[in-house]
């Protein structure tokens, strides 16, 4: 049975379009980054499938049930992104012993190791601290809740690289000890790519692929030489990015679907074949056109 089962939903806000048919399934147990470039989708999506809202047409099924207004879900999932709440009553520390009551696979020595190693206050209350520190304490929680399903939306708003780096390596450990779903929505890609096992990528509401990170590395080639030789040995094929660098030279990203002798000619014509980064790949299949924002000053 698959954690989450998304079948040609769209959802309308008036007359514009956030989600376009998007049909795809999340097996448990693994960490999908959800990736977009900003009002592509994602967090539309993520609500949906934590239960914020309904779609408004086809279906979402989160543990076989619809998840909108649904206390099985909401008791079995939990939703981290810069914007949650807690009783403004509460420090910290007490908003952690609260959550040991709410989360049936709370870990609170997991929560306050990971309290005490950020060097967090336990008086202080959640909304007097900075960006990077809610950020900090949200994951925290989100950790420590181990919910079946766990979402993390952008969930490293404000922190530092240092604070990032810890995060994804807690995130990654604690997911091998204890597997659960995790979807992770993130413009970072080349900080998280490592603790990824697949790729959902969302483009104007819509699914552009939903691949394991290991075929995303190998999905595509990049090819740099001489303009005239490059539209040759390109003609025909799958063309994801063209960039002309002038004095006849380009670079030219193509889908990695050819036979290996197609390369091997190639590099006789003395083009350069180079690897393309997941992120790179992902601004390619993502951008309006193929040439990027160079296409502007053509």
């Amino acid at each position: 049975m698959n954690a989450i089962d998304v079948n040609n939903v769209s959802k309308l806000y008036g007359d514009m379009k956030a989600l376009d048919h998007l049909t795809f399934t999340i097996k448990p147990n693994t960490i999908t980054g959800v990736i977009g470039r900003n009002g592509a989708g994602k967090t539309t999506l993520l609500k949906i499938i934590a239960g914020f809202f309904p779609v408004s047409s086809g279906e979402v099924d989160v543990f076989s049930e619809n998840p909108f207004n649904n206390l099985k879900v909401s008791s079995n999932l939990i939703f981290v992104d810069d914007n949650m709440v807690f009783p403004p009553w509460l420090n910290l520390s007490e908003i952690l012993k609260a959550s040991a009551g709410f989360y049936p696979n709370w870990d609170d020595h997991l929560a306050k190791r990971l309290f005490d190693y950020f060097d967090l206050n336990p008086k202080q209350l959640h909304h007097h601290l900075s960006k990077g520190m809610k950020s900090t304490f949200n994951m925290i929680i989100g950790l420590s809740a181990r919910c079946p399903i766990t979402i993390f939306d952008e969930p490293t708003t404000g922190m530092d690289a240092a604070i990032r780096k810890d995060f994804y390596k807690a995130l990654l450990k604690d997911y091998i000890a204890h597997p659960r779903t995790i979807l992770f929505s993130s413009h970072l890609l080349n900080e998280i790519d490592s603790i990824l096992e697949n790729v959902l990528l969302i483009r104007n509401g819509s699914v552009v692929l939903h691949e394991p990170i290991d075929d995303l590395k190998e999905f595509a080639v990049g090819l740099r030489g001489k303009t005239d030789v490059i539209e040759q040995v390109t003609k025909g094929m799958e063309v994801i990015y063209v960039e002309d660098f002038g004095h006849d030279y380009t670079y030219s990203v193509v889908k990695d679907i050819y036979p290996e002798a197609t390369w091997l000619e190639a590099k006789k014509r003395g083009i350069e074949l180079s690897p393309v980064a997941t992120e790179d790949l992902c601004v390619y299949l993502t951008a309006k056109n193929k040439g990027g924002i160079n296409d502007v000053f053509n």
